[in-house]
């Protein structure tokens, strides 16, 4: 059955192996649990019954990527999305978090017909790559601003916006901790490096007395508080469609740059550099964000550390499965979870800015018109405490940039349109 479904000997790999690798693939990411759950309880939201959704959209990802498409990729609610959902949508815009719920799933359905239409190559290619990136970094600072936050190495100050907190704290002092372990584990080639410091931190606090023992197994909390309570008839809402594009455009590169990343490390391209099946891949994340949308979690999307698992051996869908599978085993850990305290889950999401920031490499620095924007969207995301206000930003300073510096034949329709409507979104639908 396994060989039938996957292609085992096609691919000339073994079900140990892909085993293997799922069990690789799932300790890189299975921090998600834990951060999860944290950060959508910051919008409102029944922790327990989010952990259960993050749990099942995760599986319900993996299986579809691994069943239909047959890519060993991974997918599970995407970091810097669950931040927007929360911090900017529910926090800052004062939208119910019901309300952001069905923004998810409408993204979701434009996701897929986007994939279904094949489509994707001509949205994207109208986006510069100087955009992309600066976007893809300021999701990066806005997470690591988000981090120091939560770990309290950041704290407000009515004369400076912000300043520094008491860096002799236990929060932030196991938070610190937690960042180091994690880069040491990375640098070291250690799976799991990030599973492995948020145990160890919640071990130190359990042991120090700052944190409630909670226990570790139990059966899985219950979905009702978040199941299908989605709203999305005032989604549908004029001021809702900037946060529906910024879903949508975030989950669109954010995906399409993972698939052609790991494809390129498990060396899936063709002799034209394409992904093949590319479209169900596609059309497996979007599914997998509107069934998340559907039990209570935000945009659920694939995961780079699906590397790991590849670098592990893995070549099929059955990596993906065996993902799955391993996911749904974690319903029964609920407790461990509400063991967790917010500063152990902080390094995790400093060490994920860390690497979303690494793309400004790609940036040509000696073109300023190119440059300037880039800055311009990345700085805004944390300052502005908004994904979406960094989007529009960047679009309107490319484009404003590049027709005062002669260089508008580097700009297309598509990039105007959004510009001019990025630009009335800010300043008259305020």
């Amino acid at each position: 059955m396994l060989e039938a479904l996957f292609k085992l000997k096609a691919h000339n790999t073994c079900v140990k192996t892909e085993v293997l690798a799922g069990f690789t693939t799932f300790l890189t990411m299975a921090y998600i649990v834990f951060v999860n759950p944290n950060m959508l309880a910051a919008a409102g939201m029944d922790q327990g019954a989010v952990f259960v959704a993050t749990c099942l959209a995760a599986a319900i990802g993996c299986l579809i990527m691994g069943l239909w498409a047959n890519y060993p990729i991974a997918l599970a609610p995407g970091m810097g999305l669950n931040a927007f959902f929360t911090f900017t949508v529910v926090n800052q815009l004062h939208y119910p978090w019901e309300v952001a719920l069905g923004a998810v799933f409408i993204s979701g359905i434009c996701f897929f017909i986007l994939s279904a239409l094949h489509i994707r190559e001509l949205i994207i290619n109208s986006i510069p790559m100087a955009l992309r990136v600066g976007i893809g970094a300021g999701i990066g600072l806005f997470l690591g601003f988000i981090a120091l936050k939560n770990a309290g190495l950041v704290v407000d100050n009515p004369a400076t916006f912000v300043t520094l907190g008491n860096i002799a704290s236990f929060p932030v002092a196991m938070a610190a901790l937690g960042f180091f372990l994690i880069i040491a584990l990375s640098h070291r080639q250690i799976t799991g490096n990030v599973m492995i410091s948020i145990l160890a931190v919640t071990v130190i606090s359990l042991l120090a007395g700052q944190t409630e023992y909670q226990g570790i197994l139990s059966m899985p909390p219950s979905l009702t508080p978040t199941l299908m309570k989605l709203n999305i008839a005032d989604a549908l809402e004029v001021s809702m469609i900037s946060i529906i594009f910024a879903f949508i455009f975030v989950d669109l590169f954010d995906t399409s740059g993972t698939l052609i990343a790991v494809a390129q490390k498990g060396k899936m391209l063709d002799e034209q550099g394409r992904l093949p099946r590319l479209g169900k891949a596609l059309m497996a994340d979007s599914s997998a964000s509107m069934a998340g949308a559907m039990l209570g979690t935000s945009t659920t999307t694939s995961y780079i550390e699906s590397a790991a698992g590849i670098e592990a051996g893995g070549k099929t869908g059955l990596t993906a499965v065996v993902v799955a599978a391993l996911f749904l085993l974690c319903l029964f850990f609920s407790p461990l979870v509400g063991t967790v305290p917010a500063y152990a889950t902080a390094p995790a999401l400093f060490y994920v800015a860390v690497l979303m920031t690494g793309g400004l490499i790609h940036i040509n620095w000696d073109d300023i018109t190119d440059a300037a924007p880039v800055v311009i969207a990345a700085v805004t995301m944390p300052l502005t405490f908004s994904i979406s206000n960094g989007i529009a930003l960047g679009f309107i300073s490319y484009t404003i940039i590049k027709l005062l510096s002669g260089k508008a034949n580097q700009l297309n329709p598509a990039l105007l349109i959004l510009s001019v409507l990025f630009l009335v979104k800010l300043t008259v639908l305020v």
